[in-house]
């Protein structure tokens, strides 16, 4: 699975810290997600997309590899 989490929340001029807060979780849970090393629970995905002003099939998407 492949996801937009850091190109959309640096268009948002938003840091680690800042979404990690807002959604409840470790600013290295945020860098997980974006590095594709973590893949989210359905809750913390919509919780992010809320943030994020974004759908979650947006947010996250399946790579060709999947």
């Amino acid at each position: 699975m492949t996801n937009l989490i850091k190109e959309e929340r640096l268009k948002k001029n938003m840091t680690q810290t800042e979404l990690a807060a807002l959604v409840n979780v470790s600013r290295q849970t945020i860098f997980s997600i974006e590095t594709n090393k973590y893949i989210p629970s359905v809750l913390l995905a919509l919780k992010m997309a809320k943030v994020l002003g974004k759908k979650v099939d947006y947010l996250f998407y399946l790579s060709e590899q999947d």
